[in-house]
């Protein structure tokens, strides 16, 4: 507001007039602002050298540029049990990795191990964000150079699916859409997608080929399937190269025992045979729940084709440096051997030499009698072949891993 009581043509004294800080018009103050002008440029240049100097920041550097002979991979669950041991084998192959993982099935302590084992500046890093939220992601991909995506990241157990339907068409689905915008949006031209023989249902024929109609009866497998078909629709439109990996039971462990298995307690019920197994052999249960004894196989129980993680890895790997441009390869991933759980239980028996205690129950929902793969289009077209196929021995090396971490990775 005007003043109209003071005279208009009234001088006003000279007088400071504060600025961030900084007075500019008393001259008596002239060599004071010289003197902070100048300490503060010294300190802002001291700050960037000790910036340059530090891991951390040219490590930033590294990973959000593209470099000739090095190709970058983002690892979606890399904090999971399969996706931390296929990081190990990137990171040992060379490749420089990304994992990105919300916590919600993965392990912090699997990141720890493998920052312990390469932590040279530029060959990994872990970036805590949720697949569903598509702001935080767009921004991962905005701020890091990748070359490609194999999309782990899933809440992956049947029983689980058919109680809570929607966590696995958002958590598989949705956040596969998430993913895959992003890479679209940003050029990246390759993709391999973790899927699983869960899209086939329960087939009528055996063993499963990839011309097998996909049916599959839970909605894990339908959320999965979802998935796939989403991928493939975008892909007829677009030069990324796509591989698609459909797999079965996994089990085993990195064999020099840096890695293993450590589902969260309270999804035991919903989890792996082996880690049931492994569980009653420590007597952290009382004793082996197999649910399902009259279904139309040898022995009444289900049967399954059991791969060891590091076949599976090894695939992924395949898949990887065999990606085209334009090309879409779709393959099972598997022994081509099915073993009934009364099989698989006898066998976890010898390799943790432990009296198990079995209790047949009926069976569980979602679950299927027979299921083995026929792994002959990815020998034939990628020179892939399972070899840890003698599963006591798989069972033996991943139950060394459990004794020696009975709390799974602890609290890191």
């Amino acid at each position: 507001m005007i003043n109209p009581g003071r005279p208009r043509n009234q001088s006003r004294p000279t007088r400071s007039m504060p600025f961030s800080g900084l007075e500019y018009a008393d001259p008596k103050k002239k060599g004071n602002l010289v003197g902070k002008i100048l300490l503060a440029a010294a300190l802002t240049a001291l700050c960037i050298i000790m910036l340059k100097q530090s891991p951390s920041f040219n490590t930033t550097n590294v990973f959000s540029k593209h470099e000739e002979g090095v190709t970058h991979v983002l690892v979606t669950g890399g904090a999971g049990y399969i996706g931390s041991h296929a990081a190990l084998r990137l990171l040992k192959d060379k490749y420089r990795v990304t994992i990105v993982d919300n916590l919600s099935r993965g392990n912090l302590g699997a990141v720890k191990v493998l920052q312990e084992l390469f932590p040279e500046p530029g060959r990994l890093q872990f970036i805590y964000t949720d697949l569903g939220d598509a702001k935080a992601v767009n921004k991962i991909f905005s701020e890091n150079a990748f070359d490609a995506v194999i999309h782990f990241a899933a809440v992956a157990y049947v029983g689980e699916s058919t109680l809570d339907p929607l966590k696995y068409y958002h958590n598989i689905t949705s956040n596969t859409l998430v993913v895959l915008e992003s890479m679209a949006a940003k050029g990246v031209k390759t993709l391999i997608y973790s899927s699983t023989c869960a899209t086939y249902g329960e087939p009528k024929k055996m063993p499963i080929t990839e011309e097998t109609p996909q049916v599959p009866i839970n909605p894990y497998g339908k959320a999965k399937k979802m998935a796939e078909d989403i991928i493939l629709d975008f892909s007829k439109n677009s030069d990324m190269g796509v591989m698609i990996l459909r797999y079965f039971n996994v089990i085993g462990s990195d064999p020099e025992g840096r890695l293993g298995e450590a589902p969260r307690p309270e999804l035991r019920d919903h989890g792996r045979i082996s880690g049931a197994c492994f569980d009653a052999a420590r007597g952290i249960i009382t004793g082996l729940k197999v649910k399902g004894t009259d279904y139309s196989t040898a022995d009444g129980t289900c049967v399954r084709d059991y791969i060891d993680v590091n076949d599976l890895v090894d695939a992924h790997v395949k898949a990887l440096e065999r990606a085209k441009p334009s090309k879409v390869g779709i393959y099972n991933v598997g022994t081509g051997k099915g073993r009934s759980v009364k099989e698989f239980v006898e066998a976890c028996k010898k390799a943790t030499a432990a009296n198990i205690k079995v209790d047949f129950e009926p069976r569980r929902p979602g679950d299927y009698a027979e299921v083995y793969s026929d792994p002959t289009k990815i020998r034939l077209e990628l020179n892939w072949t399972a070899k840890h196929t003698d599963l006591q021995e798989s069972l033996e090396i991943a139950w060394r891993w459990q004794k020696a971490h009975r709390d799974g990775y602890g609290s890191a």
